[in-house]
């Protein structure tokens, strides 16, 4: 059976890219969101496989959405995506329990080898 993701970024053409990696690879978009309180209503809605979470949004970022989904439902899994020169971020993202991040601009081999890794641990 397919595995879920939900796609948070304020940027419909990442998402639109993200989209195709995932749904190349035979996972089933579930939702997307352009907010971290969009991303929170709906991880809430559709409990996805996966959530891939862009750091800097408008209205709340992806660090404090990815704090509140993981109070919520502590085996969340959330990978990160930022762009290159936000390290402090990330490592704020990761300490506060991001499973790990992909680094804009991306390949598409890059992200599915960070969900591979993850879902082979």
């Amino acid at each position: 059976m397919a595995k879920h993701v939900l796609i948070v970024d304020d940027a419909l053409f990442m998402r639109n890219l993200l989209r195709d990696v995932f749904e190349s690879a035979g996972w089933n978009v579930i939702a997307e969101a352009e907010t971290g309180l969009q991303a929170i209503e709906q991880f809430n809605t559709h409990q996805p496989d996966l959530v891939t979470m862009d750091i800097v949004m408008p209205e709340m970022g992806g660090i404090d959405a990815l704090k509140k989904i993981l109070t919520d439902h502590p085996a969340a899994c959330v990978v990160m995506c930022s762009a290159l020169g936000q390290e402090r971020m990330i490592m704020e993202a990761i300490n506060a329990g991001a499973r790990d991040f992909i680094v804009k601009p991306f390949q598409e081999q890059q992200v599915l080898d960070v969900v591979a890794r993850i879902f082979a641990a």
